[in-house]
């Protein structure tokens, strides 16, 4: 994992509920990533749904910043133990972009520019609970938060918010992305401290 600029290890003391066990509260937003930054145009972006479902389908980035947008404000905890607190964004939920593709698939495969895959219940992004978000406090995502679009999965682990975002294969059955391959926990619930398989 490839750590860059804005990874300070500044922590903050910070007694609060909304910070799960071993994690510490930073100020700032550190760049992890599995590999190089990719610089995606935006006029041959797009966002696809595919595998288990009748038809593929896919939104170009007009049609993307078209559609319902929501603005919230959330926490995100990285499996390397840090915490940000109250980061604002703005996207479309994947409720949103699920309508457009019925299914009766129990799990995606988010992949992204560079190669990047993680699995996710699809259960996990629904109900309000992911986004693709292409704005962060109000500015474009910056290329190194994974713009122009990420997936944003706040109540896992931030591994599993893919960067580079460009869609999701619904499947049937479970298999592990980038990360689990390597070890790391398949499903990454921070509030069981579940960083690694076998926690």
């Amino acid at each position: 994992m490839a750590i860059s600029r804005g990874f300070r290890g500044r922590r903050v003391t910070e007694d609060t509920g909304r910070v799960p066990p071993g994690q510490y509260v930073t100020k700032d937003f550190p760049v992890l990533s599995a590999g190089p930054t990719p610089q995606t145009r935006l006029d041959s972006w797009s966002f696809t749904i595919r595998g288990a479902v009748e038809e593929p389908v896919a939104w170009s980035w007009e049609e993307f910043r078209s559609l319902p947008r929501e603005t919230f404000t959330v926490d995100i905890h990285c499996v390397t133990k840090w915490t940000k607190l109250g980061t604002t964004w703005s996207g479309v939920s994947l409720d949103t972009l699920l309508a457009a593709a019925p299914t009766e698939a129990a799990f995606a495969m988010a992949f992204a520019d560079g190669g990047y895959t993680t699995n996710l219940p699809l259960a996990d992004l629904r109900g309000g609970r992911a986004w693709v978000v292409d704005e962060y406090h109000g500015q474009p995502l910056d290329p190194e938060h994974g713009g122009p679009a990420r997936l944003l999965v706040p109540h896992l682990y931030f591994w599993k918010s893919a960067k580079w975002v460009r869609g999701l294969e619904l499947r049937s059955v479970d298999q592990p992305g980038f990360w689990e391959m390597f070890g790391y926990h398949n499903y990454g619930d921070p509030w069981r401290e579940q960083r690694y398989s076998g926690d």
